[in-house]
């Protein structure tokens, strides 16, 4: 009997020492397909380390995000859904750095701040795509510089000046970055508001083509700055807090909007309404520049952003509209605001 059961203890010990293996096998095999996605990602976005170090670093990065992508889409608790992109070997707070800068407004109101234009609309479309009207210009990308606020408040002017003119005209964020400096702080963040302040006192703005974009702070070209081609009048806050009112704004023009844009769930978007996670700790300025309501009925607004192309659907993003909260998902709703012409 003592025998028997020697013989089953071994016979249990080599069962799991076979797990053990099999388990460090798979382990492996995973941690070999990561690489190669990793050498496959690296090729695809044109990525190099300055040494292995780097190089294993960011692997381990790479890896950890994959490893969240890939969770949240198998999970499916929410309507969106996430994808491996360009800022896969970013962590969250490297990210936030590099793409976000949108310094939140203080309390005190600038004397170009009027009443709300569209405070007596009482009727909108059941939906708008700003788009399809031909007053946005393609998605742009900032890259590695914290000018979020130039391309929202450039946005919101392309717009402003395409329903006034006919004409869509790409206009410089460079200039704004560059010339912009009393209250803006080029790469380092800004505030839409101030940025339609120094248009109006510039008496306007030039062109992409003619002052184009660096992506990084530079020296303000006072000769091409002075070659306007788009102007505003003024700028006006949506009311605070209040998605019925930024709702009537933009079913009449491009609007600047805040929000808070440093979550994993943002960085990662890829399509679908997004729903969260997300606070209100407004760090990046986008342009709203739509509004719609899915098959489902779930309301959205249509956003512009300015990470590129290859980031949410096509550079947009759909945020959930009509939410419990009076500031709007992702604080959408706290600090908006349109230039006026």
């Amino acid at each position: 009997m003592a025998f028997i059961s020697t013989w089953k203890l071994i016979f249990a010990v080599l069962l799991v020492l076979e797990m053990w293996a099999s388990l460090a096998i798979a382990r492996t095999l995973s941690d070999a397909s990561m690489v190669q996605r990793h050498e496959e990602w690296m090729s695809q976005y044109g990525c190099s380390y300055k040494d292995d170090t780097e190089k294993a670093k960011r692997f381990g990065i790479f890896k950890k995000n994959v490893e969240y992508i890939e969770s949240f889409n198998e999970a499916g608790t929410r309507p969106n859904k996430l994808a491996i992109n360009k800022f896969a070997d970013l962590t969250n707070e490297e990210f936030r750095t590099s793409r976000n800068g949108y310094k939140m407004r203080s309390h005190q109101k600038s004397s170009k701040v009027s009443s709300f234009r569209y405070a007596n609309v009482t009727a909108v479309p059941s939906s708008m795509d700003w788009r399809k009207k031909g007053a946005v210009t393609g998605v742009k990308d900032q890259g590695q510089c914290g000018c979020c606020w130039a391309f929202s408040a450039v946005a919101a002017t392309e717009g402003i000046n395409q329903l006034k003119t006919g004409k869509l005209i790409s206009l410089s964020e460079q200039e704004l970055v560059d010339c912009d400096t009393s209250e803006d702080q080029g790469c380092n963040g800004g505030l839409m508001d101030y940025a339609f302040e120094f248009m109006i006192k510039n008496h306007g703005l030039t062109t992409e083509s003619n002052y184009p974009y660096k992506g990084v702070d530079g020296t303000c070209n006072t000769r091409k700055e002075s070659s306007h081609v788009a102007k505003i009048t003024g700028y006006k806050d949506v009311p605070a807090n209040s998605e019925s009112s930024l709702l009537k704004a933009v079913a009449n023009q491009l609007v600047s909007v805040a929000i808070d844009a440093g979550g994993s769930d943002f960085q990662f978007y890829s399509s679908g309404v997004f729903t969260g996670e997300c606070g209100t700790e407004l760090d990046h300025g986008v342009t709203a520049v739509g509004y719609g309501k899915t098959s489902d009925g779930t309301k959205y607004w249509l956003v512009k952003n300015s990470w590129g192309t290859d980031w949410g659907e096509d550079g947009y993003i759909r945020m959930q509209r009509d939410i419990d909260a009076a500031e709007g998902l992702c604080g959408i709703a706290m600090e908006a605001s349109y230039p006026t012409a």
